[in-house]
């Protein structure tokens, strides 16, 4: 009999059931467990048709007509950053990118932000490692004026010395904030090592040395820094190709070449380091672990990069679920291949208690010897290459990350068959290439070891893991 609220009313009135046997009549029964769908097969990264051509003065352009929504993306990328800086000048890129945003010779600062506003977006600047980028996403119709905005900005900045007090006065605070944080402490102290005599190991710049930046050296690092021959105009989305080359070629046709890029990459050394900063009273370490690996231009690149997501790159990973799911050790650990121009190491962070700083380190080093003795299940290989094949074309699929992967390939040099081919390349992998990747690059006997923490307190614990020392000669 189907119970309707109305019966159930009339019933329990008559006192012709009880409660228990309402509750024992209306309770269905427990699902059954259901094993979920096998995933499908994993789609392939499609890069949209696009076109790059060559100003006469050497800017590059490449235009990639992409979805349905009316807007499009304007991004000009300048193969100049913090590698350019002398060892000297460190912070003087991003003194110089704060700088282009206050205002050209034609527009001021709050102009020039009025007027990307009414396209509907805004003046992104940023000065990364290797290249630094000048954006904006604006609607489709606004396009061409989004490309005489930028190229004015990027062309003709006025870089007031009025600004320079309160921009230096920011980056004091900022880095002062920086140096009590374990993560950037760590991270500078990591980059230090790794590269103690290039522009990669410097981090941050030191007060005295932000005191002495002047409006000339701002001057001097744009004008050696910034041309037609290193930068590269990128357009994707929605637009009228012959309105956005005219507007590009208007544009950008007068701009001085410049010097070419050139750029050294670091020569580095993989051996076992131990450096502790002592944080008295911490109730965490910060521990950084890595070492050099080969870089992207290296045919084992996209092969290490699958290694690390199923050791420490992914929620699920090995020494993920080691020391945050069964061990309760940290709470959000990772590990990556962190990547430069034409340079890469392998690293894995976290934050861990006090008391498991020593344990942490050798679960971490036991998964990493793990995988490099013992190929990984089939199973589990095949759902990280599903993992990385879904991800890879989710996480491309706007106009700004379409852009960013052009970027990538462009300055690694890496020729479009890299995108075209990479989630093929990914899953044809096997679980010895996995094993044999782990054992020829992510050796821990070669890892240096950087600890942020209370000293006291994880001496003993790390005891273990200092190099060997050196026979005497």
């Amino acid at each position: 009999m189907k119970l309707t609220h109305t019966k159930i009313a009339a019933l329990l009135l008559a006192g012709l059931i009880s409660a228990g046997q309402l509750f024992a009549q209306t309770q269905a029964p427990a699902p059954e467990k259901q094993t979920p769908p096998p995933g499908g097969p994993p789609r392939p990264f499609t890069v949209p048709a696009h076109e790059t051509y060559t100003l006469k003065n050497g800017m590059q352009v490449t235009l990639v007509p992409y979805g349905n929504l009316p807007k499009v993306t304007v991004s000009l990328a300048l193969r100049a950053g913090q590698i350019n800086q002398p060892a000297d000048k460190v912070g003087i890129a991003g003194l110089t990118g704060d700088l282009l945003k206050e205002g050209t010779a034609t527009r001021t600062a709050k102009q020039a932000a009025e007027e990307a506003a009414k396209m509907g977006g805004a003046i992104e600047i940023g000065m990364g490692e290797d290249e630094s980028s000048l954006s904006t996403d604006v609607l489709s119709e606004f396009g061409p004026s989004a490309v005489r905005l930028l190229a004015d900005v990027a062309q003709h900045p006025v870089l007031p010395e009025s600004e320079l007090p309160r921009l230096k006065n920011d980056a004091l605070r900022n880095v002062a904030i920086a140096r009590t944080l374990p993560q950037r402490i760590a991270f500078e102290r990591f980059r230090k090592i790794l590269y103690p005599d290039h522009a990669y190991g410097r981090v941050l710049p030191t007060p005295e040395t932000i005191e002495k930046l002047a409006i000339a050296d701002v001057k001097k690092f744009y004008a050696d820094n910034f041309g037609a021959a290193r930068a590269h105009l990128y357009v994707a989305g929605r637009f009228d190709s012959s309105a956005i080359k005219r507007a590009i070629e208007e544009s950008f046709q007068s701009w001085p070449a410049g010097s070419a890029f050139s750029a050294e990459p670091p020569k580095v050394e993989a051996r076992r380091v131990l450096d502790v900063t002592d944080k008295p009273g911490a109730a965490q370490s910060t521990l950084y672990v890595g070492l050099p690996v080969p870089g992207p231009t290296s045919p084992d690149n996209i092969a290490l990069g699958v290694a690390n997501t199923l050791l420490g790159g992914s929620f699920g990973s090995r020494i993920t679920s080691n020391i945050r799911e069964q061990k309760g050790y940290t709470y959000s650990p990772s590990s990556q291949v962190s990547r430069r121009y034409h340079d890469a190491y392998w690293i894995e962070t976290a934050d861990v208690t006090t008391a498991s700083t020593g344990p942490a380190l050798k679960e971490i080093f036991a998964e990493i010897t793990r995988l490099q003795k013992e190929a990984p299940p089939a199973a589990e290989l095949a759902g990280i290459q599903r993992y990385i094949s879904g991800l890879f074309v989710i996480q491309n699929s706007s106009r700004q990350a379409l852009i960013g992967q052009l970027r990538y390939v462009d300055l690694q040099g890496l020729g479009e068959d890299y995108l075209k081919t990479y989630v093929q390349k990914v899953n044809a992998l096997t679980p010895e290439d996995i094993r044999k990747m782990t054992a020829q690059y992510i050796q821990p006997e070669k890892m240096t070891i950087v600890v942020v923490g209370d000293k006291s307190k994880i001496s003993e614990q790390l005891a273990p893991f200092a190099p060997a020392p050196e026979p005497a000669k």
